[in-house]
C-alpha cells in the first residue's frame, strides 16, 4: 500500500497538469465558425497568430447549427462564432453537465446582402417582396439561392426575420454548399437572387470581392423604419444606423473557465485592434464605438 501511495500521487498530479494545454499566447485550439463570416475571421486569426507565433488557431467553417453542436458535444471545441448567444435551455444543459455556463457577447454587427447578376435590371427589394419571393407568390421565374437549406444562420435569419412564420416554397428556393457557391451561382444565372453575409461581398479593398462585383451587384432594400422610406444598400453606415433592415450580430460563445487560448482570442476580438479589423472588413464593430462625422471635401475639422 505504501508503494501504491508513492507511485499513485505523481500519477494524479500528471493527470491534472495535462488538462490545461494552452495559454492566451501559446498552444493550439480548434474553433468552429459560422461559414458566412469566414473572410473576416480568417483575417482575425492571421493577425492574432502573427502577434503570438506560439499560438495556433484551427478555424473550422461550417453551418451555424453544426458549430453549436460542436460546442455541446465536442469537448475539444471551446469557442464558436455564430449569430446568437446561448438559449436558456442550452445554458441549463451546460450548468447541469459541466457545472459551468459558457460566456457570450456580440463583437460585431453584420448585414445579409441581397445579390443579383450584374446584368439584372431587378435590383430593388423590400421585406414584403422578399417574403413573396421566398413563398413562391411571385412565381418561379427567379430562384433564391441560399448557402444551404438547413442549419445555416442565413436560412434561420430568413425564416425568423423575412418569412415570419411562413414557409419556403421549395420550387423557388435553391441550396448550394456555401457562400462562395451562392456568389458563383448568381454570377452565372441572370435571374438568380442570392443571400450572403456582407463580409463576402462588401469589402472594396478585397481584390477577389472586387472581381466578383463585376459579375454580381448588391441590391437595394427598402428601409421599413425610415420616414422617407428610402432604398439602401448594405454599408457600414446603413448597418450602424439600422437603415438597412437585414442586419444581425456576430457573437462568440466561449466554453473556457480558465485563461487559455480561447480567452486570449476573445480578448483580442474585443480590443481596439480586433474591432478595427471588423471595421476594415466593413462590418460594424460591436464593442467599441467609432464616430461618424459628416464633412465636406476640403473642409477642415475643428479641434475638440
Amino acid at each position: 500500500m505504501i508503494l501504491l501511495m508513492l507511485f499513485g500521487v505523481p500519477g494524479c498530479q500528471t493527470k491534472t497538469s495535462i488538462d490545461i494545454t494552452d495559454t492566451p499566447a501559446s498552444g493550439t485550439i480548434n474553433i468552429s465558425v459560422d461559414e458566412s463570416f469566414k473572410p473576416v475571421v480568417e483575417e482575425l486569426v492571421k493577425v492574432y497568430e502573427a502577434s503570438y507565433p506560439g499560438a495556433k488557431i484551427l478555424a473550422h467553417y461550417k453551418p451555424e447549427a453544426d458549430c453549436l453542436k460542436d460546442l455541446l458535444r465536442d469537448s475539444a471545441t471551446r469557442l464558436v462564432m455564430v449569430t446568437r448567444g446561448l438559449t436558456g435551455k442550452e445554458a441549463r444543459y451546460f450548468q447541469d453537465t459541466i457545472n459551468f455556463v459558457p460566456i457570450s457577447d456580440k463583437v460585431a454587427v453584420d448585414a445579409i446582402a441581397v445579390v443579383v447578376n450584374a446584368k439584372s435590371q431587378d435590383s430593388v427589394f423590400s421585406i414584403n417582396r422578399l417574403q413573396q419571393q421566398l413563398t413562391g407568390a411571385l412565381g418561379y421565374k427567379q430562384e433564391v439561392i441560399f448557402d444551404g437549406l438547413n442549419a445555416t444562420s442565413t436560412v434561420r435569419f430568413a425564416i425568423d426575420s423575412i418569412l415570419k412564420g411562413k414557409k419556403f416554397d421549395t420550387g423557388v428556393v435553391r441550396a448550394v454548399k456555401n457562400s462562395q457557391e451562392v456568389l458563383d451561382y448568381v454570377a452565372e444565372k441572370e435571374n438568380a437572387i442570392g443571400l450572403v453575409g456582407i463580409s463576402w461581398i462588401g469589402n472594396p479593398e478585397d481584390t477577389a470581392q472586387l472581381r466578383m462585383l463585376k459579375k454580381v451587384k448588391m441590391a437595394f432594400v427598402k428601409c421599413e423604419t425610415c420616414s422617407d422610406s428610402p432604398y439602401v444598400k448594405p454599408s457600414q453606415f446603413s448597418i450602424m444606423s439600422k437603415r438597412y433592415p437585414l442586419v444581425r450580430g456576430l457573437y462568440y460563445v466561449l466554453k473556457e473557465n480558465f485563461n487559455g487560448l480561447g480567452s486570449g482570442f476573445v480578448s483580442f476580438m474585443k480590443s481596439e485592434r480586433g474591432q478595427l479589423i471588423f471595421r476594415r472588413a466593413y462590418l460594424w464593430p460591436g464593442i467599441i464605438d467609432f464616430n461618424i462625422r459628416t464633412v465636406k471635401i476640403n473642409e477642415k475639422l475643428q479641434k475638440e
